[in-house]
C-alpha cells in the first residue's frame, strides 16, 4: 500500500522518490522530468514539444508505471475523428433481446492520456479534448460521463514548422498548465542512452505513488501560503503580456497579438508553491515565481504577424518581461 503524503516532508520524499524511479529508464531531461511533475502536482495537463526521437512518449509512459495510474495513449492522425477519443454510443441487445443504446468509452477515460503528436489531427478533432482538459468529464450525445480522477493530459507536439501539423487553437493551448521544450541529449547523454537501451536488460521503473498519493499531494500544495506582494508580482508578469497595455514592455507592445489569460495566473501561483515545497520551504519567493515564467506562460503568448517575421519568440519576450517587472 502507497503512503499518502499528508505532510511537506512526505511531499517532498514522495517527489524526489517518483524523480528517482523515472531517471532510471529516462536519461537526463532533468528540467523537463521536473515541469511534468510540476504539472501533474498542479492537477494540470503539460504539453511538450520536441522533434521526434527525444523520448517524450517514453517518458509520459514511464512516469505512468512511477503513478501506477492507468495510462492510455491516443497516436493523433490527420484522419483521427473526435468520437476516437471520446467514445461513442453504439446499439446493443439487453438481456431480454431488447435494443438499447450503449456508451462504449473512448481511450480518454484513463488517468494519465498520452495524445501523441497531438498537432497531426485536425483542429476538429483537437477540440476534441478542450472539455475534457477543462471539466473533467465528456459529453456524447445528450449524455455527460465523469472521467476517473486523477486525469492527465500529456500531450507531445512536433515543431510547428515540420511537414504535416497543424497549429493547436487558443483555446485549447490555454488549458495546457505547462509547456516544456525537450532538448537534444548531450553527447555523454547519449552514450547512456546507447548503453541502456542496446542490452538484453532494459531498465524498468517500479511503482512508488498512486492515485489517491498524487490527489493528496495535489491538495497539499495548494494550501501553502502565498503573500499578497507575490501575488502582486505575479499579476504584473501577467498584465506585461499583453500588448494593449501602456505600462507592457515595448517588446511586448511590438510583437506580441495576445497575452496571458486569468489561467496564466493561476499556473504561475501554484507552480511557485510546487516549486517552493520541492525546494524545502513553505513560502512563496519572487524568485520561485520568475524560474516558472517560462513554462507557465509562453504557450499563452500569442506573436502577431512582425514577431513571427523577425524570428521573435515568446521566451525572448518573457525574458524582456520579467527583467522590466518590479517586484514592488
Amino acid at each position: 500500500m502507497v503512503e499518502t503524503a499528508t505532510t511537506a516532508g512526505d511531499f517532498i520524499a514522495t517527489a524526489k522518490a517518483i524523480e528517482r524511479e523515472v531517471g532510471n529508464v529516462i536519461v537526463g531531461q532533468r528540467a523537463v522530468v521536473r515541469g511534468i511533475l510540476t504539472g501533474i502536482l498542479a492537477g494540470g495537463h503539460v504539453l511538450l514539444e520536441g522533434v521526434p526521437g527525444l523520448g517524450k512518449t517514453m517518458l509520459v509512459r514511464t512516469l505512468a508505471e512511477v503513478l501506477d495510474l492507468q495510462f492510455s495513449r491516443v497516436q493523433f492522425t490527420p484522419d483521427l475523428m473526435p468520437s476516437d477519443i471520446t467514445g461513442t454510443t453504439v446499439i446493443g441487445d439487453d438481456e431480454r433481446g431488447a435494443k438499447v443504446f450503449r456508451f462504449h468509452p473512448g481511450p480518454i477515460f484513463a488517468n494519465l492520456v498520452l495524445a501523441d503528436e497531438i498537432n497531426r489531427a485536425t483542429p476538429k478533432t483537437q477540440s476534441a479534448l478542450l472539455e475534457a482538459m477543462q471539466e473533467r468529464h465528456v459529453t456524447v450525445g445528450k449524455t455527460t460521463h465523469a472521467l476517473p480522477e486523477p486525469f492527465f493530459v500529456m500531450a507531445t507536439q512536433n515543431p510547428i514548422e515540420m511537414e504535416g501539423t497543424y497549429p493547436l487553437p487558443e483555446a485549447q493551448l490555454d488549458r495546457f498548465f505547462y509547456k516544456l521544450n525537450v532538448s537534444y541529449p548531450s553527447a555523454a547523454e547519449l552514450v547512456e542512452i546507447a548503453g541502456r537501451t542496446t542490452t538484453g536488460r532494459p531498465p524498468v521503473a517500479k511503482g512508488v505513488a498512486d492515485g489517491p498519493a498524487i490527489l493528496a499531494m495535489i491538495g497539499l500544495a495548494r494550501e501553502l501560503p502565498i503573500a499578497t506582494p507575490v501575488l502582486e508580482y505575479a499579476a504584473r508578469l501577467v498584465l506585461n503580456t499583453h500588448p494593449d497595455r501602456q505600462e507592457s514592455p515595448n517588446i511586448t507592445r511590438r510583437f506580441a497579438r495576445f497575452g496571458a489569460s486569468p489561467r496564466g495566473m493561476q499556473s504561475l501561483v501554484i507552480a511557485a508553491k510546487i516549486r517552493a515545497l520541492l525546494d524545502g520551504r513553505y513560502n512563496v519567493a519572487f524568485e520561485d515565481i520568475r524560474e516558472v515564467t517560462h513554462p507557465a506562460l509562453r504557450h499563452r503568448l500569442v506573436l502577431n504577424f512582425d514577431g513571427e517575421a523577425e524570428g521573435i519568440t515568446a521566451d525572448q519576450i518573457i525574458d524582456e518581461i520579467t527583467k522590466a517587472t518590479p517586484e514592488n
